[in-house]
């Protein structure tokens, strides 16, 4: 195993678990089995993992894992692994690493040798891209987009391009701002929005960003939301 030196107890395991973006019953079963059998849950908020762990009868220590104070739990973890305890790393949704916190502990996992296994499930990512009807041959995925205007707008003119379908991440309440800005800067493109997926009320918004300023000027939305723009024609 990676982590062991002659004479040495071995490292324990790093585990990336993807958890449910919403409807908890998309944890898979080999995640199931794993949160079971780790040592230590690396969570980036103890109290919304111990609701998925109480459905699932599920009892463990938990340690807070959260951006932007990473770096200071990482000595922390390090040392249960190093000890020989396997850990599972979980975000509050979907796939560690992918717009949410991981990176940091994962690359000095790596440089400690420590073995790292992923364990694949749900990505708001993936669900999105799956059900938007958008070219999913191709797709650029950028994440949560400044606050900025200014810098947004030089984020989208650097994709412009793009023949690829560009998916962001976004608070509902910063929604209508980002779709404006699109409008101005890229075009007006075909665009959808999937909001709460997997949730009571999951919702597909589709239709091209003049129509969707038009309509959310009238729709007050809520929760978080996905959005893919249709890549460049030309």
């Amino acid at each position: 195993m990676q982590g062991e030196s002659p004479g040495s107890k071995p490292s324990g395991i790093l585990y990336v678990v993807a958890t449910p973006i919403g409807n908890l019953e998309d944890l898979t079963f080999r995640a199931l089995r794993i949160l079971k059998e780790v040592s230590l849950i690396a969570c980036e908020d103890t109290r919304h993992t111990r609701k998925l762990l109480t459905k699932y009868s599920i009892k463990k220590t938990l340690i807070s894992y959260y951006h932007p104070r990473e770096d200071q739990k990482i000595p922390q973890i390090m040392n249960q692994i190093k000890k020989g305890k396997d850990v599972a790393l979980v975000t509050d949704a979907g796939t560690p690493g992918i717009s949410d916190p991981g990176y940091p502990l994962i690359r000095e996992a790596l440089a400690q040798k420590i073995r790292i296994i992923p364990v694949p499930g749900a990505s708001a990512l993936t669900a999105a891209l799956s059900a938007a009807g958008l070219p999913t041959h191709r797709f650029l995925f950028l994440g949560f987009p400044p606050p900025k205007k200014e810098a947004t707008r030089k984020l989208l003119s650097s994709v412009k391009a793009k023949k690829s379908t560009l998916v962001f991440y976004l608070p509902t309440r910063r929604l209508l701002f980002f779709l404006q800005t699109a409008l101005e800067t890229i075009g007006n493109r075909e665009i959808v929005i999937a909001r709460e997926m997997t949730k009571v009320h999951e919702e597909f918004i589709r239709g091209t960003a003049e129509e969707l300023v038009n309509k959310l000027k009238k729709k007050e939305l809520k929760g978080e939301a996905t959005v893919l723009i249709k890549g460049s024609e030309h």
